[in-house]
C-alpha cells in the first residue's frame, strides 16, 4: 500500500483537477451564452432595420417626383408632397 504522502499527493492533484475542470467549464458555458446574447442582439437589429426600411418604403410617398425627376410644385396636384418640395427648395437656395 501506499504511503500516507502519496495518497495526500493524489488526492490532492484530483482535486485541483476537478477544480480546474469546474472553472474551464464554467468559462466556456460563460462565451457560450455572451456568443449567444450577441447573436440575438444582432438578429433583432437587424429585423428592426429591415422593419424600418419596410417602414418607409410603405408609408413614404412615390409619386412626388415628376418622370423627369422634378418634385412637384402644384399644391393642386393629388401627389404633391410639401416636405419633398420644401426640402429640394432648401436645396435650390443652398447652392
Amino acid at each position: 500500500m501506499a504511503s500516507t504522502g502519496v495518497n495526500v499527493l493524489r488526492y490532492s492533484a484530483l482535486l485541483a483537477g476537478v477544480s480546474y475542470g469546474l472553472y474551464h467549464q464554467s468559462n466556456l458555458n460563460a462565451q457560450n451564452h455572451k456568443a449567444k446574447v450577441d447573436r440575438d442582439f444582432a438578429h433583432q437589429a437587424s429585423l428592426i432595420t429591415q422593419a424600418k426600411a419596410e417602414f418607409k418604403k410603405k408609408n413614404m410617398p412615390q409619386d412626388s417626383v415628376t418622370k423627369g425627376g422634378e418634385v412637384i410644385s402644384d399644391p393642386n396636384d393629388p401627389k404633391f408632397d410639401l416636405e419633398g418640395y420644401l426640402t429640394a427648395l432648401m436645396g435650390e437656395k443652398a447652392k
